[in-house]
C-alpha cells in the first residue's frame, strides 16, 4: 500500500462516535454533554482511554483542555495539531465537535494500523467549553490557550446555577497544572460538519474552509414602566414590548441592505416582569451580528447602534456589548493541503467562509490554520435531529489524514 491509497477504516470511526453518544444521551436521540459536567468528564475519559491505548501521552491544562501527543520521527519538530471540542449543547447531536476529535483519533488508529510514523509529532486537543451553553462566553478554552481571554476572568463566569468555571474544573475532576498557554504548533487542522445547508443542496462532499466570518453579540435592554393590562390605555403605557417589536422589524430590514452575507438573530428574548396581565417594564433580547468581511461586519454594527438611539417611545434603552471575534482568514499553506486531498481523493468540493464560530478562530491567532466541512442533513445542528451519513463521516476524515500526510513527511512502514 502507497501513503495515497491510505484510507481510514469506517466501521471503527462511526463505533467511536456512537459509543460517545452513549454517554449523555438524550430521549429524543440526541446528546447533551454541557461543558464541565458529570458527563462531559465520562465522555473525555473515554476518549482519554482510547488514545491510550494507541500509545498517546496526554496532559491538561489550566483551563481543562485537553492535549495527547504521538511522537514523530523527529520531536525536536512542532507537532500538527488536529483539534475540536466533545462538550454539546443541552438538545444537541452526535457530531458537532465531537466529529472532529474522533475523526482525527481515527486518523491516529489509521497511521497506527499501517505502521506509519509522521516526520512531525501528532496531536490532538480537546477544547474545553466551545459550546457556551453552560458557561459564556463561547470557545472558553482556546480563547483562554491563544490569549485573547483571561484566564482569571473566566475562572468567575457562573452557569444559571451559580457555579463558577473554576469550581466547576475542580469538581469535574478537569484542572490541570500544565499552564493554559500557547506552544509551537506547525499547523493546525480542524474537521466539522458544516452546521448549514449548503454543501448539501450544492451535492458536495467537502467543504474547504477559507475563514470565518465576523460575529458581533449583544444584549439590549429597553426600559418603560410596569402598570396594569386592563386599565391603562394604549397611548399612555411606556411598554418597552412595543418599541421593541418596531425596532426589531428595523434590525431585520437592515441586514437586507447588507447584502445575502450578512447575519442577524434574536435569539432570546424575554419581558420582565413577566406576568401576563402586566405591562413590562422591560424588555430584554440579545444581538447576534454577523459577516464575513469585518469592513461590512463594523459598518453593520454601527448602523446598529444609530437604530437604537433613534428609538421613540418615552422608554430608555442600552446597548451591552457581550462578544466580538474579528472576522478571520485562515493559512494559505493549510488550505493548499486540504485543497490537494480533496482533489487527489476525487470529493466533489467548495471553497467557503464559515458562518459559526470555531476553536479555530482563536486558534488562528497562534497558528496556521486549515479547517474543513463536511456536509449534515438539512444543515441541522445544535439539535437533535442533527446527522451525517457513514460516507460523509468517512470523506471529511480522509481529507483530514491526507491533508495531514500533506503537510509532513512520513517514515515508511
Amino acid at each position: 500500500m502507497t501513503l495515497s491509497q491510505l484510507s481510514i477504516n469506517q466501521t471503527r470511526l462511526v463505533q467511536f462516535i456512537a459509543a460517545m453518544a452513549d454517554i449523555g444521551m438524550t430521549s429524543k436521540g440526541g446528546s447533551n454533554r454541557q461543558a464541565l459536567t458529570e458527563e462531559d468528564q465520562r465522555g473525555r475519559q473515554l476518549f482519554l482511554d482510547w488514545c491510550h491505548q494507541l500509545g498517546g501521552a496526554a496532559r491538561r491544562d489550566t483551563m481543562g483542555n485537553l492535549f495527547v501527543r504521538w511522537s514523530g520521527s523527529d520531536n525536536s519538530l512542532s507537532p500538527i495539531l488536529m483539534s475540536s471540542h466533545l462538550d454539546t449543547q443541552p438538545t444537541g447531536g452526535h457530531f458537532d465537535g465531537v466529529y472532529g476529535v474522533l475523526a482525527a483519533l481515527e486518523v491516529i488508529a489509521t497511521l497506527h494500523d499501517a505502521n506509519i510514523t509522521t516526520q512531525h509529532p501528532l496531536e490532538i486537543a480537546v477544547w474545553t467549553n466551545e459550546e457556551g451553553a453552560r458557561f459564556a462566553p463561547a470557545m472558553m478554552g482556546s480563547g483562554v490557550f491563544c490569549g485573547a481571554l483571561e484566564q482569571a476572568d473566566i475562572y468567575q463566569s457562573r452557569d444559571k446555577s451559580g457555579v463558577t468555571v473554576y469550581d466547576a474544573l475542580v469538581s469535574s475532576q478537569q484542572l490541570g497544572d500544565t499552564p493554559c498557554q500557547p506552544f509551537p504548533i506547525f499547523a493546525a487542522l480542524e474537521l466539522h460538519i458544516e452546521q448549514g445547508p449548503i454543501l448539501e443542496s450544492k451535492d458536495l462532499q467537502i467543504g474547504i474552509v477559507t475563514g470565518v466570518q465576523g460575529m458581533n453579540w449583544f444584549d439590549v435592554t429597553i426600559t418603560g414602566e410596569t402598570t396594569h393590562a386592563g386599565p391603562t390605555p394604549m397611548a399612555m403605557r411606556r411598554d418597552p414590548v412595543l418599541v421593541g417589536a418596531t425596532l426589531l422589524n428595523k434590525l431585520y430590514a437592515l441586514t437586507e441592505r447588507y447584502g445575502e452575507h450578512a447575519r442577524l438573530t434574536i435569539g432570546d428574548i424575554k419581558a420582565l416582569p413577566g406576568a401576563r396581565n402586566t405591562v413590562p417594564s422591560q424588555m430584554i433580547f440579545s444581538v447576534d451580528l454577523r459577516h464575513p468581511d469585518q469592513l461590512q461586519l463594523e459598518a453593520m454594527t454601527a448602523d446598529f447602534y444609530t437604530l437604537c438611539q433613534q428609538l421613540t417611545g418615552d422608554v430608555s434603552i442600552d446597548v451591552l456589548p457581550v462578544w466580538r471575534s474579528p472576522a478571520v482568514h485562515f493559512n494559505a499553506r493549510c488550505i493548499e493541503a486540504i485543497e490537494n486531498a480533496t482533489h487527489k481523493l476525487n470529493y466533489r468540493s467548495l471553497s467557503m467562509v464559515s458562518g459559526a464560530g470555531h476553536d479555530s478562530v482563536y486558534l488562528s491567532r497562534i497558528a496556521p490554520v486549515g479547517m474543513i466541512f463536511i456536509p449534515c442533513r438539512n444543515g441541522v445542528s445544535h439539535n437533535e435531529a442533527e446527522y451525517a451519513s457513514p460516507e460523509q463521516l468517512t470523506a471529511g476524515a480522509n481529507v483530514l489524514l491526507h491533508a495531514l500526510l500533506n503537510l509532513t513527511a512520513a517514515s515508511t512502514y
